[in-house]
């Protein structure tokens, strides 16, 4: 399977965006399974359901950090300045691909959400979200960066 079909089958098991695209990386992260789903729990919703940055740029933002990031105390201001390149580069391929990276706007929503409690996964809410495309853009994304 590639890395958008097993981000996809995440998502469509009940993972939140983040978590959906983080998984599908995690043996090549080498790290428990179990702390990655945990560390990445947060960002599903745009950030907490605020409807902010769309989780699946801050997956491949956490995976880019995993994968090629730095400790920017000990590596200095080009390291940093290396790093940030290809996260806006990572980022601008999705924005290039979907119109924003903005959770409300991909959602079509015109405010923030403030309730904290998801939605329920009906068929429905599968149907009315492009989610499920979103993290499997931003799978290939990565997978094309780092694994082609």
């Amino acid at each position: 399977m590639t890395k958008r079909e097993i981000a996809e089958k995440n998502f469509l098991s009940g993972y939140n965006c983040t978590q959906a695209v983080v998984a599908a990386f995690a043996d090549e992260l080498q790290i428990d399974r179990d702390i990655l789903m945990r560390a990445s729990s947060s960002f599903g919703g745009g950030f907490g359901r605020l409807r902010e940055i769309c989780g699946t740029v801050s997956a491949m933002g956490i995976v880019a950090g995993l994968l090629k990031g730095c400790d920017f105390s000990e590596e200095g201001i080009e390291a940093k300045a290396k790093h940030y390149a290809l996260i806006q580069k990572l980022a601008g391929e999705f924005k290039q691909a979907n119109g924003s990276i903005v959770c409300r706007d991909l959602l079509g929503a015109k405010l923030a959400a403030t309730n904290p409690q998801p939605d329920a996964r009906t068929p429905e809410y599968y149907k009315s979200r492009p989610c499920a495309k979103l993290v499997g853009d931003a799978a290939e994304i990565l997978e094309k960066e780092f694994f082609s």
